[in-house]
């Protein structure tokens, strides 16, 4: 019997990995996030599983080498979080989930852009406050007679394109590398033209070290509709967080919503005595910002069918591996 020991395995999701485990996997759950200090807990396994945020770093990996694990898999998209080189080095092989359900973060994205766009987000501060007064921060365009902007027009991103289209809404896509899918459904423009026109921007592309960080800077913002309401529900690294906050004040944007932060392995999990205590003084600067910056603690894939679909394909990630020494979904 396979013996895998899974990291970040919230005390919900456990009846999920019991039932999906029709390959009488021995499970071994550790509900914190891999770090330095917990990777004993994989001593005696064959496999480890992790997510995403988890230290899968060169140390780490030596160490379940020394173990003689030959296999550590995560059970997210994204794979930032490991250290391929070191893997390689190794002989330890990687494998990742290639997609779940898009609409787990695809609503997720439409619900923050909606918020902001209506003014949800003000007109509750303000009730919270006992101030029934309708002032002019809380008039609003309707959303069948506004244009979305989706960068990066993917499954998530067209997924949440046809729920702004459901309510009417004109939707632009930019993606260098569209799919069929999207060009049909999608009007697809450049980059400019698509922040020059869109009352919402959501942004939905990968993050490639090193490449895109900051994707989202001064000029980006500079180019968008004047009020328009930003959305980013991909990487916190996608952002430069000053930008933001001087497109908030200077009124070239209305709104910013994220369910991604930089730093998010020193904060997500964790609970603080206040925001002053958290290790981040960006992320400090971001939630000073409410009610015009909405910031949920990466939930977006935290949904039924995502969770199903996370576990199930890294079930059959671990079954073709110890069957054929490969999987389809390897990080190579």
């Amino acid at each position: 019997m396979v013996k895998i020991t899974a990291y970040g395995v919230r005390e919900l999701e456990e009846p999920y990995f019991q039932r999906l485990n029709t390959h009488g996997f021995e499970l071994t759950y550790v509900r914190e996030l891999l770090t330095h200090e917990n990777v004993g807990a994989a001593a005696d396994a064959d496999a480890v599983l992790v997510r995403g945020n988890c230290v899968v770093d060169r140390q780490n990996l030596q160490q379940f080498a020394d173990w003689g694990i030959k296999a550590v898999f995560t059970r997210s998209v994204g794979y930032n979080h490991m250290d391929l080189q070191a893997a390689a080095d190794l002989g330890i092989t990687l494998a990742r989930v290639p997609g779940y359900s898009p609409y787990a973060v695809a609503e997720l994205a439409f619900t923050l852009g909606m918020t902001l766009f209506r003014h949800v987000n003000l007109g509750i501060t303000q009730t919270q406050q006992a101030n029934f007064i309708v002032n002019d921060a809380l008039f609003s365009k309707e959303i069948h007679t506004a244009t979305v902007g989706i960068v990066g027009a993917g499954r998530i991103g067209l997924t949440e394109g046809k729920l702004y289209q459901g309510l009417g809404a004109h939707v632009l896509g930019y993606d260098p590398y569209p799919s069929a899918a999207a060009e049909a459904a999608l009007d697809l423009v450049e980059l400019p033209q698509l922040l020059a026109q869109s009352d919402i921007v959501s942004i939905h592309v990968p993050y490639f070290p090193g490449k895109n960080d900051d994707l989202v800077d001064a000029d980006f913002i500079k180019q968008m509709k004047p009020g328009a309401v930003l959305i980013n529900t991909a990487r916190g690294e996608l952002t430069n967080v000053n930008a933001i906050l001087a497109g908030l004040d200077a009124g070239q944007i209305s709104g910013y919503g994220a369910d991604v932060i930089r730093d998010e392995v020193a904060i997500l999990g964790q609970a603080f005595a206040s925001t002053a205590d958290l290790p981040s003084a960006e992320v400090q600067r971001l939630l000073a910002a409410y009610p015009r910056v909405l910031i949920t603690p990466h939930v977006g894939s935290y949904t039924e069918p995502a969770l199903e679909d996370m576990i199930r394909i890294s079930y059959q990630n671990f079954q073709d591996f110890f069957a054929t020494g490969h999987t389809a979904n390897e990080i190579k």
